[in-house]
């Protein structure tokens, strides 16, 4: 089942592959010289599926979406939804301003893309109505079910929430803030079956506060290199326990986030390398991000080597 479900159908896979699953965000391949590898990309992608992650997201943040051009967008989402072969949904970003984040939701819809991630929109600050008629605008031209993703200069009020929830298309929101005093009001005002989900950079160090507002859900960075962890670190916050959870936080988390904070953009970058140290061919990130220093980089194969010890997995 791939791009033809309408929005119920495809907010209750979503939810189903919450429940049993972290959100995977795959990075995208590039070769040495910059250029869009799509066979590194495909064996990549591959292997993150084969991780059973209850959705996948290409071309998103973590994806460099704002890196790649609408040819290589497609070649992304193409291949995803080949692999992925309806076993979960596919969820393709889009952003920009509403007109370009259109042309990219059509190029999605004909690569069979279930829904989409609609990604904070380029530079400038808006008020609480524009950020509402910038949802309008891309639910009008597109049927695919759409997830607003608020961040940076992006953040719902309470009524604009039940607006964009309102909306025909329009199934989800992810977090990026971690404000959880507004996050309780938006959850609270929304309809019953809205989706949610914790998109903070290194969800996994703030899964517990969200879940307790009712957003048990999170997309997973550490689950595009670290599969072994991500799903350790997502078994025992099921559970309820507590003693893995704190060792992962502690031992992994918090000094993968204290490295992550060192350089802008790291979030990405650390990312990308720590896949590359674990073998996978998805190459260097684009400018204006910039790889990890070797101080930094042998100080993530160190941490990494711990972590995975911590779940009995080796590099």
């Amino acid at each position: 089942m791939t791009g033809s479900a309408g929005p119920v159908a495809v907010a209750q896979r979503l939810r189903d592959g919450m429940a049993g699953g972290v959100l995977s965000f795959p990075l995208t391949a590039f070769r040495d010289d910059g250029a869009l590898d799509p066979d590194g990309y495909r064996a990549y992608v591959a292997e993150r599926l084969a991780a059973a992650p209850g959705a996948v997201f290409p071309a998103c943040g973590t994806g460099e979406f704002f890196s790649l051009d609408e040819d290589e967008y497609r070649q992304v989402v193409s291949i995803t939804v080949e692999e992925a072969a309806g076993r979960v949904p596919v969820v393709a970003g889009t952003g920009y301003g509403w007109a370009q984040a259109v042309r990219f939701a059509r190029i999605a819809e004909d690569a069979g893309a279930d829904a989409l991630l609609v990604l904070p929109h380029y530079l400038v600050t808006a008020p609480q109505d524009g950020l509402v008629a910038q949802l309008e605008q891309i639910t009008a031209r597109t049927p695919l079910p759409l997830i607003a993703y608020q961040r940076g200069q992006v953040a719902f009020t309470a009524d604009s929430l039940r607006r964009i929830a309102a909306l025909p298309n329009v199934i989800g929101l992810k977090d990026g803030h971690s404000d959880l005093d507004r996050l309780q009001r938006l959850t609270l005002a929304a309809p019953e079956d809205f989706l949610f989900f914790n998109g903070a950079s290194t969800a996994e160090i703030q899964a517990r506060a969200y879940a307790t507002v009712g957003v048990p859900a999170y997309s997973s960075a550490v689950h595009a290199f670290a599969p072994e962890i991500a799903g350790a670190f997502f078994t025992a916050l099921r559970d309820h326990d507590h003693g893995t959870v704190d060792k992962l936080l502690r031992d992994f988390y918090v000094p993968l986030v204290e490295l992550r904070d060192r350089v802008p953009g790291y979030a990405v970058s650390l990312v990308k390398a720590a896949a590359r140290i674990r073998g996978h061919r998805v190459g260097p990130v684009r400018a204006p991000l910039t790889d990890p220093s070797p101080a930094d980089l042998a100080a993530l194969t160190a941490l990494l080597t711990a972590g995975l010890d911590l779940v009995g997995a080796t590099l």
